[in-house]
Order: C-alpha cells, then sequence, then structure tokens
C-alpha cells in the first residue's frame, strides 16, 4: 500500500477521506471523484463511479443519492426511493439485504467481491495452483472443503478435517481414470512392488541420500540441492520437548499425595474437636483453611507435568533459508501498542520500536504497527523521528550483532562492550552511534515539552493542517506508513521493515473496548495492508532483548508436525529497573518460571498480554486442526457372545461413537469457517443456487464485518495480500476497518480477535483459544527475549495488582468464566483448573484478612483458634508445616528459582491479597452487580533523587489502609499478650507461644509493607498513619468491652490473712 508518505485520515461512516502532507492539488481528496451533483437527503456530493458516470441509484427516476443513503436506506430503511417509491436493486458492490434474492433480474452477484478488471482475474486463474488468494474472489469457482465432497465428511484421506477453511478450486477438466485391479492372492511383485528392481530404486536413493549429505559436510553450504532440506538436520524437527528429570519431579509429586493425605487427617481432626469456649473463632479458621485448600488445589494440581523446551535455530535456517534463494520464513506483522504519551514516555516506545526493526529477521518479512489510541500529535512526532534514526541505527546493529537491540539499554549496559568484537571500525562507529542517539533523544524530550502545553487552537501540522487527533474523543481514523515504502533505505542503501502509524476512528456514544479494541483495529488493518500469517504483541515499554526472538517462535510455529495445533507462543516477562531484593516481587518468577511451565506440560501456558507471538487464523475464532484417529481393534470372533467381548460391547462401542462424532460435528459447525458451507451443494437437484450462495455472504459479514478486501484475506492462511491491488481501494478499506462502528452486529470481540469483557482481555483470549482445542507453547531462550519495565514503588504496585484481579472478577460473574464455560470443547481438565484459580483468587482475599486478624484477637482475648493440643494432634501440624515446606523446596529445585524470589512472592501475596485483591473484589461486585465504576486513584506525594528513587516515591492510595491496619493490630496483639503473660506468671507462657507465633507469621509477610513505608519516614502520608490507628485503635477498644481483664463475675475479693481486731 503506498501513501507516497502522507498521513492518511479519514471516516468511513461520514464519508471523509483526506491526504495530509500533500502538494496543494492532492492536499484533500477523495478517492472517489465528486460528481458536483448534491444528495437530496444528506447534502454531499455524488461520486463517479469507476465507469465515469455519476452514481445512480434508482433506475426508474434517477433521484439524487448518493452511495452512502443508497446502502443505509437499504440496510435499515424502507429499501425504496425517496421519489417514485420503486424498491432499490442491488448494485454492484454493495452488501445485500434481505428480499434480493426475490429479483429475477440481474443483481451482478457474478462481480459482487470483484476488484480488478477482468482480463486481470483471468490472467491470475491460470496461476490458482500457486495462491489460492488469487482467485478467492471468484464466485463461479466451486469452493471445496478438505476431505472428499459434500457425502462422506469423515472420510479425510489426507488427514486434515472439517477445521480447514475452504480451498478455491480452479475449474478444469476432469478425466477420471480407471483404478488399477490388484488380486490379493496374487504377490505384488507382480505389480512392480517389493520386487528386486523396486529395492534396488530404494536402495540407490538412499545412498545418493548419503552422498549429498557428505558433500555438504566436506563442501560447506554451496552445494545447490532442492533435496538437502529434506536430510538430516533440515529434516529433524525444529523443537523439543526437554521433560523435568525424574529425580526432581517423582519425589516432588510424592510430597504432594502425602500432603493431601496429611491435610485430609488434618481437616478431620480440626472438625471434630471445636474449641468450646471460642466457637466463633474456631469456626472462622475453619472455614478459611478449608477456602486455602481448594486454592491450594487449583493452584497446585495444573503444576504436575512440567516441561521445558529447546529450540533449533540452526535447522531452522536450514530448512527455508537457502542460499542464494529468497528466504520462506513467515511474515511477521508485530503491534506495539501505546495511548498516553505523557505517561508512556515518547523515548520508550521509539526503543521498542527500534528493537522492532533491528530485529534479526528478513526485512520484508517485518512489520511494525504502532497503534495511537490516544491520537496524540507528540506520538506521531516521535514515531518520524524514530523512523529516521532507524535508518542509521539498523544497519549498525545487523553489521555488529549488538544485542539488546534498543539503543537506551544498549548504550546503559555496564559490560565490556568490546568483548567479541574484532571489527577494526567498531569504536568510532559505536561512539559516532552513541552521540547520534544522544541528539536522538534531545529531539524526542524537546518534543515532549513542547506537548506539555498545549496550544488554544489546537496543534498544526507542518503543512498548516489542523491535526485530526486534536479532539482526542472525537477525531477521523488516521494511517500513515512511515517505513517499508517509496523507495526509504537504510544508509547503506538496504531495504527497511514496514514501520505503520495507526489510530483508529473515535467518535462520542460508541464503546471503543480500550486496549482490546485497538488490538483488533490492528488486525483488520494489517490484514488489509500486509497480512501476516503470526502476530507479535508488545506493550509499548517491552522491548526486543533477543534479536532472535522471532525465529525462536517460528521454530514452533513452522513445525511441520507439531506447529499446526499451535496458536501461540508465549514468552516470560522479564523487567529491567528493578531492586536488587525486588521487595514488591515484580519479577514474579514463581509464576514465569514454574507455574507457567507446569501448564506447558498440559495445554500450553495462559495469554499474559504482551510478548505473544499469534498465529492470526487462531484470532479468527477458528477450531484447531484435528487428527482422524485410527479405528480400534474389534473382535471378529465367532460366536459374538464370546468371552472376549461379549457381543454388546463392539455395538455400545458403535453407538457411542455415532453419538460423539454427531455431537463433536455440531459444536464445531458453529465455529469452523463458514466460507462455502453451502456452495458445497451447488448442482444437487432442488437446491436454489441463488439462495445459498446468498447465505454464506450474510454469515461471513456477521462475523467479520462488511470489508470484502478483509473477508478475502481471511481465506488465505498463508497470508499474503492481493497482487497489484489498486492503492487507492486498499487505502479506502484500511480506513474502513478502522472506523469506529465497523464491528456493530459482528464477532469482534464476542469470538473474533481479542476478547471484550474484561480489564484483563489476555486471560479471556487465550481462554477462547484453548476452548477452540488449540495448544499453546511456553518458550524460554538462554537470553530473554523481551524484557520492560515495572512500577517499583508500593502504591503503583499494588494499583497494578488491583486492575489484574478487577478483571478476574469481571471474568468470574460473566458467561465465559471457566468454571462453568467451555464444557465438551477441547479444554483439557488441569488447564480448566488454571484458569478457574486464576479468576477466583480474588476471593480468598476475603479468608485471608479474616485469618490475618485471627492472630491479634487471639492474643487480646486470650483464646485461640485450636484446643490443647494432643501428642497425636502435634505430629499432625508439625507434619503439615513439613510438607509445605518440601512441597516448596521442591518447586524451587526443579523450577530453579532463588528461595528470596520464592519468599517475596509469598509475602507479595499476603500483601496484595488484603489490600488490592480485596478492593477488587468489592469493585468488581459493585460494577457487575448494580453497575457502579468506582475508580481508586493514586495521586503522587514526591520523591528523592537516585538509582532506585522510584523505591521510595509513596502516593496515598486507600488500599494501603487494610495492610497497615492488620500489622498495626498484630503488632499491638503481641504487645498485650506479652504484657499478659509477664503479669500472671509464666504458666502463661506455654499456651502464649502458639499464639505469638501465629501473630508474627503475619507480621513477617507484611514486612516489605512495612519496610516500604518506613524506608522514607517523611514520606508517609499522615492521613495514612491517623486512619490506620484509628481503626486498631477501635478494634481494640472492642475487645476491651467485649472481654476485659477481670472476670464477669466481678472482682473476686480474698481474704488478705490478717486479724485487724
Amino acid at each position: 500500500m503506498d501513501t507516497k508518505g502522507r498521513l492518511i485520515a479519514g471516516s468511513h461512516n461520514r464519508n471523509e477521506f483526506v491526504l495530509i502532507n500533500a502538494d496543494e492539488v492532492g492536499r484533500v481528496t477523495c478517492v472517489k471523484e465528486l460528481s458536483g451533483q448534491i444528495c437530496q437527503i444528506c447534502g454531499d456530493e455524488i461520486e463517479i463511479t469507476v465507469d465515469g458516470e455519476p452514481f445512480v441509484a434508482c433506475n426508474e427516476c434517477a433521484f439524487p443519492v448518493c452511495r452512502p443513503c443508497y446502502e443505509y436506506e437499504r440496510r435499515e430503511g424502507s429499501q425504496s426511493c425517496p421519489q417514485c417509491k420503486t424498491r432499490f436493486k442491488r448494485i454492484k458492490g454493495s452488501p445485500r439485504v434481505d428480499g434480493d434474492e426475490d429479483e429475477d433480474e440481474f443483481d451482478d452477484l457474478d462481480n459482487e467481491f470483484e476488484l480488478f478488471e477482468r482480463r486481470d482475474r483471468e490472467a491470475m486463474l491460470s496461476k490458482a495452483s500457486q495462491t489460492a488468494y488469487e482467485v478467492a474472489l471468484d464466485p463461479k469457482i466451486p469452493l471445496l472443503t478438505y476431505g472428499g465432497g459434500q457425502e462422506d465428511d469423515d472420510d479425510d484421506d489426507d488427514g486434515t478435517g472439517d477445521h480447514k477453511h475452504a480451498l478455491i478450486i480452479p475449474q478444469m477438466p476432469f478425466v477420471s481414470l480407471p483404478p488399477r485391479a490388484m488380486d490379493p492372492k496374487k504377490d505384488l511383485a507382480v505389480y512392480g512392488y517389493g520386487t528386486v528392481a523396486w529395492k534396488n530404486r530404494i536402495e540407490e536413493w538412499r545412498r545418493r541420500q548419503k552422498d549429498r549429505l557428505q558433500m555438504v559436510k566436506h563442501q560447506g553450504d554451496g552445494v545447490d540441492d532442492p533435496d538437502l532440506p529434506k536430510m538430516d538436520e533440515g529434516r529433524q524437527p525444529l523443537s523439543r520437548k526437554l521433560p523435568i528429570s525424574s529425580s526432581k519431579i517423582s519425589p516432588y509429586r510424592m510430597v504432594i499425595l502425602i500432603r493431601l493425605v496429611i491435610l485430609g487427617l488434618f481437616f478431620h481432626y480440626r472438625i471434630l474437636h471445636p474449641v468450646k469456649d471460642a466457637y466463633a473463632l474456631w469456626l472462622t479458621s475453619i472455614i478459611c483453611e478449608i477456602w486455602f485448600a481448594v486454592s491450594w488445589i487449583f493452584d497446585q494440581f495444573p503444576k504436575w507435568f512440567p516441561i521445558e523446551r529447546e529450540t533449533y535455530l540452526d535447522r531452522l535456517s536450514l530448512r527455508y533459508e537457502k542460499d542464494g534463494k529468497p528466504s520462506e520464513l513467515a511474515p511477521v506483522d508485530v503491534f506495539v501498542s501505546t495511548v498516553d504519551p505523557l505517561k508512556e514516555p515518547p523515548l520508550i516506545t521509539a526503543n521498542t520500536v527500534l528493537s522492532i526493526l533491528a530485529v534479526d529477521y528478513p526485512v520484508d518479512r517485518v512489520a511494525c504497527y504502532v497503534s495511537d489510541d490516544g491520537a496524540a500529535m507528540l506520538t506521531f512526532e516521535a514515531l518520524s523521528e524514530t523512523a529516521e534514526f532507524a535508518r542509521k541505527w539498523v544497519p549498525f546493529c545487523k553489521k555488529f550483532s549488538i544485542e539488546p537491540r534498543a539503543p537506551e539499554w544498549y548504550f546503559a549496559q555496564k559490560v565490556d562492550y568490546l568483548k567479541d568484537k574484532v571489527h577494526p571500525t567498531f569504536v568510532r562507529e559505536r561512539r559516532a552511534m552513541k552521540r547520534d542517539y544522544e541528539e536522538f533523544k534531545i529531539r524526542i524530550n524537546g518534543l515532549v515539552s513542547m506537548a506539555q502545553k498545549v496550544p488554544e487552537e489546537g496543534w498544526t501540522m507542518q503543512d498548516g493542517t489542523p491535526w485530526p487527533g486534536n479532539n482526542v474523543r472525537d477525531h477521523p481514523g488516521m494511517i500513515q506508513v512511515f517505513l517499508g515504502q517509496n523507495g526509504v533505505r537504510d544508509l547503506e542503501g538496504n531495504e527497511l521493515p514496514r514501520l505503520v502509524y495507526v489510530s483508529r476512528e473515535k467518535r462520542p456514544g460508541f464503546d471503543h473496548h480500550k486496549k482490546a479494541g485497538a488490538m483488533n483495529a490492528l488486525i483488520r488493518v494489517s490484514a488489509v495492508v500486509t497480512n501476516a500469517p503470526y502476530l507479535l504483541n508488545v506493550d509499548c515499554d517491552h522491548y526486543i532483548n533477543n534479536s532472535k526472538a522471532l525465529r525462536e517462535a517460528m521454530c514452533f510455529m513452522m513445525d511441520p508436525t507439531s506447529g499446526k495445533k499451535i496458536c501461540y507462543v508465549q514468552f516470560p516477562q522479564r523487567f529491567d529497573g528493578i531492586d536488587r531484593h525486588d521487595r514488591y516481587s515484580n519479577r514474579n518468577v514463581v509464576f514465569f518460571d514454574i507455574n507457567m511451565k507446569g501448564l506447558d506440560g498440559i495445554q500450553g501456558p495462559i495469554y499474559v498480554g504482551t510478548g505473544c507471538v499469534f498465529r492470526r487464523h487462531a484470532l479468527y475464532g477458528y477450531d484447531a486442526p484435528t487428527k482422524k484417529k485410527p479405528p480400534g481393534k474389534t473382535c471378529n470372533c465367532f460366536p459374538k457372545w464370546c468371552c472376549c467381548c461379549f457381543g454388546s460391547r463392539k455395538k455400545k462401542s458403535k453407538g457411542k461413537t455415532k453419538e460423539k462424532t454427531k455431537k463433536s460435528k455440531k459444536m464445531k459447525e458453529a465455529s469452523t469457517q463458514i466460507h462455502a458451507l453451502e456452495n458445497i451443494e451447488e448442482g444437487i437437484e432442488g437446491i436454489d443456487s441463488e439462495t445459498t450462495s446468498l447465505m454464506p455472504q450474510i454469515k461471513i459479514e456477521k462475523k467479520f464485518g462488511q470489508s470484502p478486501v478483509f473477508i478475502a484475506s481471511t481465506l488465505v492462511e498463508a497470508g499474503g495480500v492481493l497482487p497489484g491491488a489498486p492503492s487507492a481501494s486498499l487505502l479506502k478499506e484500511a480506513i474502513h476497518v478502522i472506523s469506529c462502528g465497523y464491528e456493530d452486529k459482528t464477532e469482534w470481540g464476542k469470538e473474533v480477535g481479542w476478547i471484550y469483557g474484561s480489564v484483563t482481555e489476555d486471560i479471556l483470549t487465550g481462554f477462547k483459544m484453548h476452548c477452540h482445542g488449540w495448544r499453546s507453547v511456553y518458550c524460554m531462550p538462554k537470553r530473554p527475549a523481551f524484557k520492560g519495565s515495572a512500577p517499583i514503588n508500593l502504591s503503583d504496585r499494588l494499583h497494578q495488582v488491583l486492575r489484574w484481579a478487577l478483571g478476574s472478577v469481571e471474568i468470574l460473574f460473566s458467561k465465559h468464566c471457566p468454571i462453568w464455560y467451555g464444557y465438551g470443547c477441547g479444554l483439557k481438565p488441569l488447564e480448566r483448573f488454571s484458569y478457574i484459580n486464576s479468576v477466583v483468587y480474588p476471593l480468598t482475599s476475603i479468608p485471608l484478612v479474616a485469618y490475618c486478624t485471627l492472630p491479634a484477637v487471639c492474643l487480646l482475648t486470650g483464646k485461640f483458634i485450636v484446643p490443647e493440643i494432643s501428642n497425636y494432634a502435634s505430629i499432625l501440624f508439625m507434619l503439615m508445616f513439613l510438607s509445605i515446606a518440601v512441597t516448596s523446596i521442591l518447586e524451587i529445585q526443579w523450577g530453579r528459582v532463588a528461595i528470596d524470589d520464592f519468599w517475596r512472592n509469598e509475602q507479595f501475596w499476603v500483601i496484595g491479597g488484603v489490600s488490592a485483591h480485596l478492593f477488587a473484589l468489592f469493585q468488581g461486585l459493585l460494577k457487575v452487580l448494580a453497575g457502579v465504576n468506582t475508580n481508586f486513584t493514586v495521586t503522587s506525594k514526591g520523591g528523592d533523587d537516585g538509582e532506585y528513587a522510584e523505591l521510595y516515591l509513596f502516593k496515598w492510595t486507600t488500599v494501603l489502609i487494610p495492610p497497615l491496619t492488620l500489622l498495626i493490630f498484630n503488632i499491638i496483639g503481641v504487645v498485650v499478650g506479652i504484657s499478659d503473660a509477664i503479669s500472671n506468671g509464666y504458666e502463661s507462657w506455654g499456651p502464649l507461644f502458639g499464639r505469638l507465633f501465629f501473630a508474627i507469621w503475619v507480621i513477617l509477610h507484611l514486612y516489605p509493607f512495612l519496610k516500604g513505608m518506613m524506608g522514607k519516614q517523611s514520606n508517609v502520608p499522615t492521613i495514612l498513619i491517623v486512619w490506620s490507628i484509628l481503626l486498631a485503635s477501635i478494634l481494640s477498644l472492642l475487645w476491651v468491652r467485649v472481654n476485659p481483664f477481670l472476670e464477669r463475675g466481678g472482682i473476686v475479693l480474698e481474704p488478705c490473712g490478717l486479724d485487724c481486731d
């Protein structure tokens, strides 16, 4: 798509299409020229058709009506001419509506999706065997599914099934060949199979293969032979599983089973031994412990089959990259999303874009799309500067193979940059590049400082045109191709990857669905422009740290044996700029290094929102491919009631198979591709061909929207756009698919693309794919593929966790909840356990708050949640704590996680559970049940300078009140308990130890929270301390009122022993 270096802005609904930064003639130009006639309905000018004539809606009276009004009247209005009341006939290129099938005259059905001249289409039909997409737009060609026709869908000879989309097969003369009769009584050698000559040919082929392999080993890669990729390394799988050693995983599984037994005995004892004088405390503790046990089961068993994976990049190159030939690696579209450049600095986004453009992948097979959902001119200008700097940066990275390829982080490395660098000009060019980057930073920072104050009349572009996005909530869609067109090359004359700026249209009254809506707009516009079969999405602050990350993903996606069922490859998240001790568990290594490895052994990891390579067709809502299982063994014995099979087993299994086939068939019909379901029936007697061809189009438009170019792109599983398509048509369709009303009455956000309904759209999207039978893969290269930035101060970290938990609560109360959604599909039980755990964990906040309050209550009241402990109970409690410790140690061992990281994760689980998860639960309930949106705002209170200054930056938020209250309450309980024991003598110290252990357990888990507040005492807001002390005092006074030190019967007076008389 050639934009001639201009910014394209427009609105499909308003029939606007503007080229900005153009010359005086082409500054404001519509794709379709105007005729000068005025539409009598809307007042706009009527366009000129491709024939050079004004558009005519009514052939009876020629009443002047523009095409948008004509299509609106047909779709939503009376479907008739306002002047003569004659029903509008369907015109070429217009979508069908109800009643079109009743017209007896020609309605231009055959040319419905025609985008080129007839002579171009006929020339393409001759090449139909090379690409199915080139002939996808000719409805005269019959549409056939994989398999073998409409009469027997189950007999798939080629191993594929109904999950595949319809292939477009050109009409060719069919010559039936008589089958070759073979007599089974004769030897197969008679027919040429198994003869000496046949065996000699096989041996000769094997010998030639070995000779070619030896030639390659001795002569290098200079031998040009088409059979080489099939030999040895090129024929091997591109990746392999590395199961955890049995010496590590077997004891781990054994301890889990033992822990389950101990857990059963523990609850048996706890339930049968209530505490009579503290029944409320005992009952509360029992309920909390049961919930903790259920949560542990949902979290533990998905880790039953952990695996690791290894990729072979050399085999990938051997198979798909031959010397002297174009690369056969699959194209990849990379999505970068950003909203507010003042919160997401443009310099960070620029570094992410530069790392993508410099990735180690064929430049003609990479396209980077930057979604600016805030329509900020600052982002646009920063991206323009980035494109110019990329002409210097990309060749420098590829010439010297540097890592990482984000300049900010490359130049910030505290390593010997001369290590392994032998090029004589490296030092000189590195110094020059660092100087260029510093100048680039100055220009970006200058743009940021200038953007702090917005002019009253709004921003204006260099040619004097007002910036289309001056009104953030009401602006047209915008597209600009910065690189990859118009011959723009780097300083060494090499081609650069494509860089596209996209800002979707926004209008008041439309629900734009935040990030999920922006990602879906990118899916559609990329399908029109490049249509790569694979997509990578990253956040604006997640740069590519490993330049071979795309190749790592292709080792799974392009594997000919196992790649077809993979919907996405998820990489772990790694972060820069976190303090050495990772006080608030920002790295989240337990989740990424233990939980995700466990899920990879089941059906694959969950999607975490960034650093993920998708298969485009999986995002379109299609089912995963299924292999037909061979028929099971049956007993042919006589009589049928023999003792082996009892006769009835065969019949029963046959009936079950039939029912199962019917059920699975019915299920797949709902989500399988619908391009040509009815066209198969062409030629069958009694079926109206016009009706059957109308139904698929209506279904396709309902699923994907009314863009013929985008719909055609969905037919091509291998990717690629229609060659020779006019730029004007592609530009119009690109603006069309990012219009705000495009998704209305379609399945976008429901079954197609990123799924709507939660702020954590990543969990929902991955869950829907797994329900369609796809599997995902977890890739952990030695060098982290992506790195990003994370909030390291306490307030921002809790606010981030609150947003994640709120999304889980929204999913929990939606129709997509994994507790009741997706049964009978491709989701495996243990994978469902993981998804259930990912949406119910905010509920743990209530029992966790109650359980953390119990130690203080026990210390203040002198009661305890367990009765006097016997020897049996002591052993049981010791075994319980021992099993927890051993399970954790074994997880640390096979997950290769540091013990301090594991402990930080446990601490923050408690901190987040009693704060962010609790607020998210109440906020989610208010939003789902009452429709009330409650926002817990975070306001900055200041910070210090230094390397980790943000670590001590404290921000006031109501989320901080519950953990601080619990901390103060437990400290007061410890002080009161020890004071009481001192005053009552040594006999009271024995029962006190159990209560003290319980309270100290809570304080230790909340210690990072205490340290975060007291690390810089001057930054602790006074209101936070006042509220916490007030709540702790109220709880303490309640205890004094309910259970004072004095006996309930009053003061007991005893004689002093002195005779006063």
